[in-house]
C-alpha cells in the first residue's frame, strides 16, 4: 500500500511538472507578442514575390527564365521594372510576356486569313507575320515605358507636397527620419508611389543603412532627377551644417516653380497639337457644310 501511494505521488508530481514546464516554455516573449500584434493575420512575410505554380505569372516566369539576354539588356529591364513599381525579380515574367505575345499575336492572321487562302509562304503573308511578331514583342516594352513615365510624373507632382509636410515636421522638432516617416503615413499619400518609396527608405535606415545612401538608392530606383537633387541637397546640408528647414522650404518652392513652368509649357504646346485635328477632322467637315450647297447648285446650273 505504501509503494502504491508513493508511485501515485511520483506520477502526479511528474505530470504537474511537465504541464508547468510546457506552459512556461510556450509563453511568448514580449518581443514575439508585439510582432504578433503588428502582423495579426499570421501570414509569413516574404521579401521576394512568390508566384504560385499553375498561374499565368508562373508560366510566364518559366518561359522568361529560358531567355538568355546580355547583362546590359537584363539590367536595363530590371531598372525599368523597379522604376515602374515592380520587383526586380519580375524581369523573367516580363520577358515571358514578350515571348508569348510575339508568338500568339501572329496566330489570328495565320488562322483567319492565311489558312483559308492557303497563302503560307507568299511575301505579303510573311511580312505581315513578321510585323505582328515584332509588334507583339514590343508591346510589353511600350507598356512598361508608359508605366515608368506615369509613376515618375506622379512622384514629380507629389514631391513638393511631401516636402512641405517634412518641413513642418522638422520645424516642429522631429528628426529627419521621423519627419519622412510621418509624411509618408499621411492619409492623402496612402497609395502614392513616393510615400511607398519613403517607407522603404525608413525601413532601410532602421536596418542600419545611412540615410544619404538610402535616399540615393531611392533616387536610382525611381530614376527621377528631382529625387537626385533632393538627395544632393540633404547631403550638402548635413555636410555644411546649414538650416534643414530653410533648405527644404527653398527646394520645395523651386519644385513648385518647376511644376508651374512644366504646366505652362504643356499649355503652350496645345496650339501646335491642335493643328492636326483641325486640318484632318474639323476643316473638312466645315468645307462640306459650307461649300456643299454651293456645289450642288452649280451642278444643277451646268446640267
Amino acid at each position: 500500500m505504501l509503494y502504491l501511494i508513493a508511485f501515485t505521488v511520483f506520477c502526479s508530481v511528474l505530470l504537474l511538472s511537465v504541464a508547468l514546464s510546457r506552459f512556461l516554455l510556450a509563453k511568448r516573449s514580449p518581443v514575439a507578442q508585439r510582432l504578433a500584434a503588428l502582423f495579426p493575420t499570421g501570414k509569413p512575410l516574404h521579401l521576394m514575390p512568390e508566384v504560385e505554380s499553375g498561374t499565368w505569372a508562373y508560366k510566364l516566369r518559366r518561359i522568361g527564365e529560358r531567355v538568355k539576354l546580355p547583362k546590359q539588356d537584363h539590367s536595363r529591364y530590371s531598372k525599368s521594372l523597379v522604376a515602374a513599381g515592380f520587383h526586380r525579380d519580375s524581369v523573367h515574367v516580363f520577358l515571358g510576356s514578350k515571348i508569348l505575345l510575339a508568338v500568339t499575336l501572329p496566330l489570328p492572321y495565320l488562322l483567319l486569313i492565311a489558312v483559308p487562302r492557303h497563302a503560307y509562304f507568299d511575301s505579303a503573308g510573311i511580312a505581315v507575320l513578321l510585323a505582328c511578331a515584332i509588334i507583339g514583342y514590343l508591346i510589353p516594352s511600350y507598356w512598361l515605358s508608359v508605366k515608368v513615365k506615369t509613376r515618375q510624373l506622379t512622384i514629380f507632382h507629389t514631391l513638393p507636397d511631401v516636402l512641405d509636410l517634412v518641413t513642418l515636421c522638422v520645424e516642429a522638432g522631429l528628426s529627419m527620419d521621423a519627419a519622412l516617416l510621418r509624411a509618408s503615413e499621411s492619409p492623402q499619400f496612402e497609395h502614392n508611389p513616393l510615400a511607398q518609396e519613403i517607407r522603404q527608405v525608413t525601413m532601410e535606415i532602421r536596418a542600419g543603412k545611412p540615410r544619404i545612401e538610402a535616399l540615393k538608392d531611392m533616387a536610382q530606383r525611381t530614376m527621377v532627377d528631382d529625387m537626385r537633387a533632393f538627395t544632393a541637397m540633404l547631403s550638402q546640408t548635413e555636410r555644411f551644417g546649414t538650416s534643414l528647414s530653410q533648405a527644404l522650404r527653398s527646394f520645395s518652392d523651386e519644385l513648385r516653380t518647376k511644376r508651374r513652368q512644366a504646366a505652362e509649357e504643356a499649355a503652350a504646346k496645345t496650339t501646335v497639337k491642335l493643328i492636326f485635328p483641325l486640318v484632318f477632322a474639323i476643316f473638312p467637315a466645315l468645307l462640306v457644310v459650307i461649300l456643299g450647297p454651293a456645289v450642288v447648285q452649280i451642278a444643277r446650273v451646268f446640267k
